[in-house]
Formats: C-alpha cells, sequence, structure tokens
C-alpha cells in the first residue's frame, strides 16, 4: 500500500492498516484519516524538504516515522549531483535543490535500528522514459510518489500494490498529468491499483 498526501476516504483506513507493507511520504500527512500502520517512509532526502525533516525533533518523533522500519530516499545523490550544474542556468532560484542529505538520512536510520534505502538512478531515469510516452510538459523531476511507484513495482514483482491518497497534483516542476496517466497505464494492465470509489478494481500482478 503506497499512501499519498492527498485526500483518503475514512472508510478506507482500516483496509490501509490491513496492509503487508504501508509506504507513506515525507511527514506522513496521510498518518491518522489514512490509517497508522506504517512500513516505510519514504523521504525526499534532497534539498529543503531533507533539511526541514531531518531538523525537526517533531519528524523524529513521529509516531509513523518511528514505528517505519524502512526509510526509503528517493533521490539518488549521483544523480542530483549531476542535474546541479544545468539548473544553476535554467533554475537558479533552486539552487539548493541538489543538496544532498543521504548520508545524514543513513546516520538517523543507523541511531534508531531502522533500514535505509537509496532508491537509483536507473530507478529515476526509467520513470522518465515511461513518462516521456505521455509528452509531459517540460519538468525537472518526477514526484517522490512516481518514484516509488516504480521502485515498489520493481521490488515486490509478485505483490498487489495498491495507492490511497494520490491526486497527482502539487509542485509546478513535477510532471503530475503524465504522472496519473502512467499510473493508469499500470492500473489497466493490471500491475496497480487504486483504493477510492469507483476505481477500485482488483488486480494482482500476472493476472
Amino acid at each position: 500500500m503506497i499512501v499519498g498526501n492527498g485526500e483518503i476516504a475514512e472508510k478506507e483506513a482500516g483496509v490501509i492498516d490491513a496492509a503487508d507493507f504501508v509506504i507513506r511520504f515525507n511527514d506522513c500527512r496521510s498518518y491518522g484519516a489514512g490509517g497508522s500502520r506504517t512500513d516505510a517512509v519514504a523521504v525526499c532526502n534532497a534539498g529543503r524538504p531533507a533539511k526541514a525533516m531531518l531538523g525537526s525533533p517533531q519528524w523524529r518523533a513521529h509516531p509513523g516515522v518511528v514505528s517505519a522500519r524502512e526509510i526509503w530516499s528517493v533521490r539518488d545523490p549521483e544523480k542530483f549531483a549531476a542535474m546541479r550544474a544545468p539548473l544553476a542556468v535554467s533554475h537558479p532560484e533552486l539552487d539548493d535543490f541538489c543538496d544532498d542529505y543521504t548520508d545524514e538520512f543513513t546516520a538517523f536510520c543507523a541511531d534508531t535500528g531502522k533500514t535505509h534505502v537509496v532508491i537509483g538512478k536507473a530507478v529515476h531515469e526509467a520513470v522518465d522514459a515511461s513518462l516521456s510516452a505521455f509528452a509531459p510538459a517540460p519538468y525537472i523531476v518526477p514526484s517522490s510518489g512516481m518514484i516509488v511507484i516504480a521502485e515498489a513495482l520493481n521490488s515486490y514483482a509478485d505483490a498487489e500494490v495498491t495507492l490511497a491518497g494520490f491526486g497527482h497534483v502539487g509542485w509546478e516542476w513535477h510532471p503530475f498529468a503524465a504522472e496519473r496517466q502512467l499510473a493508469d497505464a499500470y492500473i489497466a494492465a493490471g500491475r496497480l491499483k487504486r483504493l477510492s470509489g469507483e476505481t477500485l478494481i482488483s488486480f494482482s500482478h500476472g493476472a
């Protein structure tokens, strides 16, 4: 179960908590209304979001973060290091976007007995390639959600992967329209499903 920070129906919390493995994002805004089970927290380990989380005692003490067995860093350090110079020209206002905090998340995991998973640039680049089929407007990087979907489909190929709380909206430099289309393509292919209203169709991988 991959739980985004979008709207979640009250009746879905129990379904989320009944999953075998629940992934939430960053500050676990889905925690509470979207259930409480948290096995992994996927974090943006670069730029301002990373700095804010690591510097926040509230984040470190959040029950979702505390209970998680794994922290997934979604931004490959090598990939982001290579992006720094081009971004300095195209988006000078994002001067701290590529600042890397992977080592700090590694230390946090070591201190708290968690496993640290760094999602590699091959996943990021495969997502870029998949998104290109939908002719996205110019963007900087895929969202954390899309990277985590790709990682889950790669790592848990035989599992039923379900999305909850995914509105596919947010920061202007993520390709959300193309990401929605890509997620829908995975759903149509039976690799993914959504936990919401009329789109609640049960697929199992390989069916």
